[in-house]
């Protein structure tokens, strides 16, 4: 039997390391991590592009993961399976913050609602579940959009404005989506309904890509401290459950 072809083992291994952490590295970083020659990891790049698996950023010139790669990784997931490994968590998440719980999957640009558990207290509340919600006004999708190459091209249409605190610029909504990224959680406060805040952060699967995204929303002065800013406790809680989630998804990492 034939053994295995090394510029494919090279090529995982530079998509791996692109998984982990923000996913933004140069062409030395890359080579210098996995002992490679700086032209053979160019190479590998620069084929890896061509197919979609990555993407370069004009601006740095670092790679990231690429959306083919990025659709790829959820197609494996069926959305049942990512509610059924979820229900558990989410429900803890959900007594132990006080407030409610969704589940959402990136779906034409927006986010897909998969599970919704409603604030654990007697007020009434609508089921989420099969709402649409926009990607860039909620935490939700700012996840999604964050580790999706994807959606770069649906952050260059229109932004709709929600509020007056909804942002529509994209070199905004590019910075804030960095910021995602370095700190691994996302926030809304009035972005989408006045009133309301929120936080999420990502749910992994196998080789630690994004699948999903969990977070939970309130009222401003429960969600948010006297700054405007998430409680820490309750942003902890969100990436815990999330974590949580994506252990049992196969994300070893988390």
């Amino acid at each position: 039997m034939p053994g295995p072809v090394q510029s494919i083992e090279r090529a995982a291994a530079i998509l791996r390391l692109l998984a982990r952490g923000s996913g933004r590295l140069g062409v030395s970083e890359i080579a210098g991590s996995l002992g490679l020659a700086r032209g053979t990891a160019h190479g590998i790049l620069r084929t890896l592009q061509g197919v979609g698996f990555v993407e370069q950023d004009e601006e740095t010139g670092k790679y990231r993961l690429g959306a083919a790669l990025l659709h790829l990784g959820t197609s494996y997931l069926d959305v049942n399976e990512l509610r059924s490994r979820a229900i558990n968590w989410a429900d803890a998440l959900a007594a132990r913050s006080g407030e409610a719980v969704r589940i959402g999957t990136p779906l034409d640009g927006k986010v897909l609602v998969v599970h919704h558990v409603f604030r654990p207290d007697d007020t009434l509340q609508t089921l989420d579940v099969g709402a649409l919600l926009p990607a860039h006004a909620t935490a939700l999708g700012k996840v999604l959009m964050a580790y999706d190459a994807g959606a770069t091209a649906a952050r260059h249409g229109g932004l709709e404005p929600f509020t007056r605190r909804t942002t529509t610029v994209p070199r905004e909504l590019a910075r804030m989506l960095a910021e995602v990224r370095d700190m691994g959680w996302a926030a809304e406060v009035e972005e989408m309904t006045v009133g309301e805040a929120g936080v999420a952060a990502p749910i992994r699967g196998q080789g630690g890509l994004v699948v999903g995204a969990m977070g939970i929303t309130g009222a401003v002065e429960r969600i948010c401290g006297p700054g405007g800013r998430p409680k820490p406790t309750l942003v902890t809680g969100v990436r815990d459950a999330a974590r949580a989630v994506s252990r049992d998804l196969g994300a070893s990492r988390w």
